[in-house]
């Protein structure tokens, strides 16, 4: 169950043998290689060199580690970047991204298509069938560094082949884009531009295709590397690993490509990342908000269909944040522990050694820089794999009571035209997690149209393309289901809906929303009646036919009911969600357990999981028998305990 990045042609190969002896004494099972080697297997054009990585993968097999194997396409070598220019990226004011670090290719380029199936194929056929391999990486972390939308003339290319298959003719262009607005009437596919550099606000159904283009360029990339793979390598199994907060592309298309889902963990990283406030940010900045991490694994466990990994955990302070502290005492053994009770299969430190050279030197590995000595995280890293041995097989991981419906697309249509400029689709998703969690329930992800079968509640925190999948899914679906506001807002063309949003809702709430008022930081507007707080960056003014549960207090109601459809038509402070998400659990008839607001649970099977995040102790309620850990969860700490049984 736990697992490191290795990085072989780091180190001298004196080292190599050693350092799986100690990983295999450590405790960790599996070990990712290869996924930044291009330069060092083809060091120049048809000029390979495998013997060291041969070498390598023999020693790592002999000690009894499982290797997992990247394709090295995350790093195209500085001589075929020389060699095919159209291969590199463009910002979005029109400028190359040159060599020299990692991620410089565009998905556009048809070169580096060709290139990365020629590498992928060679490297799939040499060690497809190495008996120490079980499985694959795809690339490395699509997206990292803003590189899933490119901006060059290749990109300009594709997307006009994109759009041709998309629309057959300019009529349907222009009419799906509203190109008769400021006179943007195209008269053939060749006249399409970049939506970029504009003097203006680009035309938003543009950007929208543009993203979905994008996106679907990701996917079909990924999809030809499995293909090559899953020819020359039967019977491993294909990961990719995701990041956190990144959802510039659809992860679940990526998903259907793969046998399991997997990510990489930095919480305390993400905190800088996350728009929290600074007060926020120094309360979790030595041990991450209780949801970062748990908000991923319950993703990227959908994004898998079941199955993830956690392929880098943080181990000690990272190097890429604006600031980067070392976690508290006790960290990277509780998230390990997280990510085992939502379900991972593995967890997989990066990395085993500190590198002492190059951009990432101060990103902290299980062992200290250039050393064969553990570091704190190292030592917590030993703790836990002590602990797996003794507490035996986990159980599975059942259905949570809460499915939560994740939209990518929301993500880019709320970010082309936010209305309001603190209005942030993940912030509003991780929001509403939160809240949920902190009712003590645990929460399934799902992606929009799938089934909603043997839910209680379902959640939409926003929606704003309700296409028919996800409208039959939502009809279907024998649920309390709770909408959020701009769910509905916009049809497939990017336009409002010609009943009004929330456009295919509007019956199933019983509302149309007549306009809309975004709130500067500082406003808000009081809610009252079956929910109480406050209406904060959005508010709706709607007309309903269903049942007023609160208002607002200028008037106009806040949260409405239909059957078994509540609707929010505001984005809520932390009071207001809370109390809608305690009616609607209600409403459910869920059992919650309120907790601190620096505690969570997880359930796997029969086993329970606790875990502190905060300063002060929580004392487990009832008498269920301990596990591991004690009664009085201390911070930084973990509790496991098992349910009784129901008789």
């Amino acid at each position: 169950m736990l697992g490191v990045c290795y990085y072989p042609e780091h180190w001298n190969e004196a080292r190599w043998a050693e350092d799986a002896r100690r990983m295999v004494e450590l405790g960790i099972s599996f070990v990712r290689i290869g996924e930044f080697a291009w330069s060092r297997l083809e060091p120049s054009r048809g000029s390979f060199d495998f013997a060291w990585l041969d070498r390598a993968m023999d020693v790592l097999t002999k000690a009894g580690l499982k290797i997992v194997l990247g394709t090295p396409t995350a790093t195209p070598p500085k001589w075929l970047i020389d060699e095919h220019p159209d291969i590199v990226p463009y910002d979005e004011q029109g400028r190359m991204r040159g060599f020299g670090s990692r991620r410089h290719y565009t998905f556009s380029s048809e070169t580096w298509w060709k290139e990365s199936a020629r590498i992928v194929e060679i490297v799939a056929k040499r060690y497809g069938k190495h008996p120490g391999l079980v499985g694959w990486q795809t690339d490395n972390e699509y997206g990292c560094h803003d590189t899933t939308l490119s901006w060059g003339p290749e990109d300009l290319k594709s997307f006009k082949r994109w759009l041709r298959l998309r629309y057959q003719s300019t009529d349907q262009l222009n009419d799906a884009w509203g190109s008769v607005f400021w006179s943007m009437e195209l008269r053939s596919f060749d006249e399409v531009r970049l939506p970029n550099l504009t003097v203006t606000e680009a035309n938003p159904a543009t950007r929208l295709d543009f993203w979905r283009f994008h996106s679907d360029q990701v996917a079909a990339y990924d999809k030809m590397q499995c293909d090559i793979i899953r020819k020359y390598s039967p019977e491993r199994w294909i990961t990719h690993n995701f990041m956190g907060f990144v959802s510039d592309f659809d992860h679940f298309k990526v998903g259907d490509n793969l046998d399991l889902a997997s990510w990489d963990s930095y919480p305390i990283g993400f905190v800088e990342k996350f728009p929290f406030s600074e007060a926020e940010r120094n309360r979790w900045a030595e041990t991450s908000h209780p949801d970062i991490a748990a908000y991923h694994h319950d993703l990227y466990r959908a994004v898998g269909r079941g199955r993830f990994w956690v392929m880098e955990q943080q181990p000690g302070p990272v190097n890429w944040a604006p600031w980067n502290p070392v976690p508290k005492p006790g960290m990277v053994r509780l998230w390990t522990w997280e990510a085992l009770a939502h379900g991972a299969e593995v967890v997989s430190y990066f990395r085993w050694r500190q590198a002492p050279f190059a951009q990432e030197q101060m990103h902290a590995g299980l062992n200290l820089p250039g050393l064969d000595e553990l570091s704190p995280g190292g030592l917590e890293a030993r703790q836990v794999a002590g602990e797996l041995k003794s507490m035996g097989t986990l159980p599975v991981s059942g259905r949570a009571p809460v499915a939560l419906v994740f939209d990518y697309q929301s993500y880019w249509s709320t970010m082309i035209q936010p209305q309001g400029k603190d209005f942030r689709y993940e912030e509003l998703c991780f929001r509403w997690y939160e809240a949920i969690r902190r009712l003590g329930l645990d929460v399934d992800f799902v992606r929009p149209g799938a089934p909603l079968d043997g839910y209680p509640l379902v959640v939409v925190p926003c929606m704003t393309e309700v296409d028919h999948s996800a409208l039959a899914a939502l009809e279907s679906a024998n649920a309390q289901i709770l909408v959020g506001a701009r769910t509905g807002s916009r049809d497939r063309d990017f336009s409002i809906p010609a009943n009004l949003p929330p456009g295919p809702l509007g019956d199933l709430t019983g509302n149309r929303v007549i306009q809309v008022s975004t709130l500067r930081p500082g406003l808000s507007e009081g809610v009252t009646g079956a929910v109480v707080g406050s209406a904060v960056r959005w508010r709706e003014y709607i007309e309903s036919s269903g049942e007023t549960l609160a208002e607002f207090e200028t008037g106009g109601a806040a949260l409405t009911e239909k059957e078994n459809f509540l609707y929010l038509a505001c984005w809520p402070d932390t009071d207001l969600l809370g109390s809608v998400m305690r009616l609607a659990a209600g409403k459910a008839g869920l059992e919650t357990m309120p907790l601190a607001d620096h505690v969570r649970i997880r359930r796997r099977g029969e086993l329970t999981f606790a875990f502190n995040y905060g300063p002060d102790e929580w004392t487990l309620p009832g008498t269920a028998e301990t596990v591991l850990g004690e009664r009085v969860l201390k911070p930084q700490e973990l509790v496991v305990w098992r349910e009784a049984r129901r008789q």
